[in-house]
């Protein structure tokens, strides 16, 4: 998929599944529980204690290559040395938890959407300079809400995608005060500690439905 299809259909969904697992096996159930869900883009984070998140990458790109709907990206990238890894395995898009220009310079040398985290406006502003086209502001339940309003008040060209501390009861308050999209994770894969993968699928399926009324 092309980044350009990658950031269109990221506007258009607005919702990022955030995934870390304990093991390959569990991976798969969660991820396979939010597609169910309607959830479309996977974030999958290279920190699953057992086995390689690159492998587990790769197995969902092959397992869903067939469904257009689904976009399989990697997080909590720290290094473009695991960017590399993760686009080759077939990531569509990079996150990180922090701000890497040699991370970014990697992705753009494939023409792969980078995501970084940031917390300040010179941090957003390297990130623009940088390229990237959507910046992640984490953790989002830091700063709330309002960080999305008061970031697009002196950069108005920046998108802005919070992660951490979104969840179905506020998700309505990050898309009005502005957000590109929004990432989600521990809220929404919960169930997922003690197996219960039905309850991740309700938790997406409630997710998507928080959305959908929040951009009416």
């Amino acid at each position: 998929m092309k980044k350009e299809q990658v950031l269109a259909r990221l506007k258009e969904d607005c919702l990022v599944a955030v995934v870390r697992a304990k093991n390959l096996e569990q991976g798969e159930k969660v991820i396979d529980a939010i597609i169910e869900g309607g959830i479309n883009f996977i974030e999958i984070c290279m920190t699953v204690d057992e086995g390689s998140p690159i492998d587990l990458i790769a197995a969902m790109v092959a397992k869903y290559k067939n469904n257009d709907k689904i976009v399989i990206g990697a997080g909590t990238v720290l290094d473009p040395e695991t960017a590399r890894m993760a686009i080759m395995a077939g990531a569509n898009y990079v996150v990180s938890p922090g701000l890497n220009v040699e991370t970014i310079k990697m992705c753009n040398r494939y023409r792969v959407p980078m995501l970084p985290g940031v917390m300040t406006p010179t941090e957003a502003i390297t990130a623009l300079e940088a390229g990237c086209d959507v910046i992640k502001v984490f953790p989002g339940n830091i700063v709330g809400p309002a960080a999305i309003s008061s970031f697009k008040g002196p950069l108005p060209q920046g998108e802005f995608m919070p992660s951490g501390g979104v969840d179905v009861d506020n998700v309505d308050k990050w898309l009005k005060a502005g957000a590109y999209a929004v990432g989600t994770g521990s809220s929404l894969t919960k169930g997922a500690k003690t197996g219960d993968f039905a309850a991740v699928t309700a938790k997406a399926k409630e997710f998507v439905e928080a959305v959908a009324a929040a951009r009416k």
